[in-house]
Order: structure tokens, then sequence, then C-alpha cells
């Protein structure tokens, strides 16, 4: 199995479980240069808010490190808390809670998200 294989199959489990609990979920996507999070209805076929480094607001200077993806998870609980959502499951997508994926989390959640 290689490395997206097996990163895609933790997601698949941990997806498994939102939507057994019948959670909205924040859901983060990575690439080299940028970072994607939306923010999905429990039955998974509506986007209530989403926010990335392609932003305008957020396209000045580096879009793929740390502090961009704070800026995003920033944007994202705003967005999400004028759709009236506070509390998410939050959906890592088989990536490892560490950098980015971290960063976005903690910005959202002192963006008054809870998760």
């Amino acid at each position: 199995m290689d490395k997206k294989a097996a990163r895609l199959k933790r997601a698949r489990r941990g997806r498994a479980k939102m939507r057994e609990l019948q959670a909205v979920r924040l859901s983060v996507h990575r690439t080299p240069k940028h970072i994607y999070a939306q923010v999905i209805a429990p039955e998974g076929d509506r986007v209530l808010a989403s926010a990335s480094t392609l932003d305008k607001s957020l396209r000045g200077g580096s879009t793929g490190n740390v502090e961009a993806a704070g800026r995003v998870g920033e944007l994202i609980a705003e967005r999400a808390k004028a759709a009236g959502v506070s509390a998410v499951a939050f959906d890592r997508s088989g990536y490892k809670f560490h950098g980015r994926v971290k960063a976005l989390a903690d910005a959202a959640r002192a963006g008054g998200l809870e998760f």
C-alpha cells in the first residue's frame, strides 16, 4: 500500500465514524502550496463554509506554511459562525495532527469553533 492509499484509508475510517455520529465536520485538505478547509453538513451533501489560502484576502505572502494555515483556521471559524455552526468534528483527512493541520485546528478553536 502506498502512502496516499494509506492516508485515504485512515480518512475513510474517521469519516465513517463522523457520519455515524451525524456530526458537522471541519474537513482539511493540504497540498505543498496550499491548505483548504470546509465545514460540511452532517449528511455530507452541502458545504456550509469554506476557506483556503487561495482566498484573495490570504493570497499575499507565503501560502504553504504554518502561519498561512493559522490564518485559514481563523477565517473558517469566522465563516462557520456566520453560517450558524459552533460545534464541529475535526476531519484531518488522514493527515497527522501536526504542523499545518494542527495550526489550522488551533486557530479554528481560538476563533470559537468547538471540537
